[in-house]
């Protein structure tokens, strides 16, 4: 497996734990104790570094992406993870905005790796 594809296979799991880390407790702990909602988001976001920081590592470290890439190629990943988890598991109703903000972010991809 390429650096590249372990770089993006890392980022994607990361990006799951994240997501439920950041946004989860919304919808799960709404009527828990804050303290209760921050340990809970944290010994999720713990997972998320437990792949985010090796992700980075074989990404940067193998000379095949720079640190800019790097950051694009996690903010595509992060919004291809939260449309679904916003429509899907928050039942948010989906608006124009998201395909703006894909837009903007192919145009960013486009740019990084030219």
């Amino acid at each position: 497996m390429t650096p590249i594809l372990k770089t993006i296979l890392l980022l994607i799991c990361s990006n799951a734990f994240m997501t439920f880390a950041w946004y989860g407790h919304l919808k799960n702990f709404e009527n828990k104790a804050l303290w209760i909602a921050i340990i809970a988001s944290w010994s999720i976001a713990l997972f998320e570094y437990i792949f985010q920081v090796p992700a980075n590592r074989i990404g940067f470290a193998s000379g095949q992406l720079s640190l800019a890439q790097l950051k694009i190629i996690q903010e595509v990943i992060t919004l291809s993870i939260f449309v679904p988890f916003a429509l899907l598991y928050m039942r948010q109703p989906i608006t124009w905005n998201f395909l703006w903000a894909g837009l903007c972010l192919a145009g960013a991809v486009y740019f990084i790796f030219r």
